[in-house]
């Protein structure tokens, strides 16, 4: 009787490959009443397909796909959103960006935000999963001129918790700069280390594998938005809402990325009609 052969599974994430390197640039205008999408150039597999108007012309709205699905090691994603004056620009993603094990070579994503006088940019991806292993470094840079507005987020889980996947090994760098009239208004690093103690400390993620934050930068946040944002509670989860000179900002950190997203839709719902005087149209693409 001959042996059985017994094939193990293949990591495919440690299998030699060519890395992407991903560049997509869009620029929106806003002409008659409308904005439309009037550039767009791409290298790579990151694109946007046909622009959407849900809710009308004045906002044109935009999914950023990324084809392969997973961001390896030495990957390289790079992104540019360019809204010209009074221009309103949604964009999101169709789920959440998989960071793969790195296999010794960091990943990385870099968005870059221009709004030139009176216009809209609302950046609001669904969130980011580094599976064990990961080296992924991740830059949002702002630039905002005079009375333009800004609100997004981000969304990290360490490990694919799913799997009970525990993230012990690798590194998630993020970067987050932003600027008014090209003065910096904001400005905030974070290294977190598998296996840190920030992961199990009070003051760290306190054994949390989810973590995110959410920015809404307007000339003005008054103490009204602040205390209804404040009123609103996520499902599960710490969240805490501040507010600075010019940047009002949501923290959140728990056990699951579905809450923290609600949560910060949520307080979209109140952020977007007060500082765009336009009511929350949520992408259908957060429905499927």
């Amino acid at each position: 009787m001959s042996a059985a052969t017994i094939l193990e599974p293949v990591d495919t994430t440690s299998v030699a490959r060519t890395p992407w390197h991903a560049r997509l640039a869009l620029r929106y205008e806003h002409r008659d009443a409308r904005t439309v999408l009037v550039h767009r150039a791409h290298e790579g597999p990151l694109v946007v397909q046909k622009p959407l108007y849900p809710e009308g012309d004045a906002v044109c709205q935009c999914i950023v796909i990324h084809p392969p699905g997973g961001i390896a090691g030495g990957d390289r994603l790079e992104l540019d959103i360019a809204a010209g004056p009074g221009a309103i620009a949604q964009l999101t993603t169709p789920g959440a960006a998989k960071w793969y094990r790195a296999g010794g070579h960091e990943a990385s994503a870099h968005t870059r935000i221009r709004a030139d006088a009176g216009a809209v940019v609302e950046w609001m991806p669904q969130g980011n999963i580094a599976f064990r292993g990961a080296q992924a470094r991740s830059w949002l840079q702002v630039d905002l001129c005079v009375d333009a507005l800004y609100i997004g987020w981000d969304v990290v889980c360490l490990g694919r918790t799913a799997s009970a996947e525990i993230f012990d090994a690798g590194t998630w760098r993020q970067r987050v700069d932003v600027r008014r009239d090209d003065a910096l208004i904001w400005s905030e690093r974070a290294v977190v280390a598998g296996a840190a103690p920030s992961l199990n400390s009070l003051t760290g993620l306190n054994g949390a594998p989810v973590f995110g934050t959410l920015l809404a930068v307007a000339d003005t946040v008054d103490d009204s938005l602040l205390a209804a944002c404040r009123g609103v509670a996520p499902l599960s989860g710490d969240g805490v809402v501040t507010r600075f000179p010019g940047v009002l900002v949501a923290r959140y950190r728990g056990h699951a990325s579905a809450a923290a997203h609600a949560w910060f839709a949520t307080l979209w719902s109140l952020l977007r009609p007060a500082l765009a005087g336009r009511h929350a149209f949520p992408p259908r693409i957060w429905n499927t």
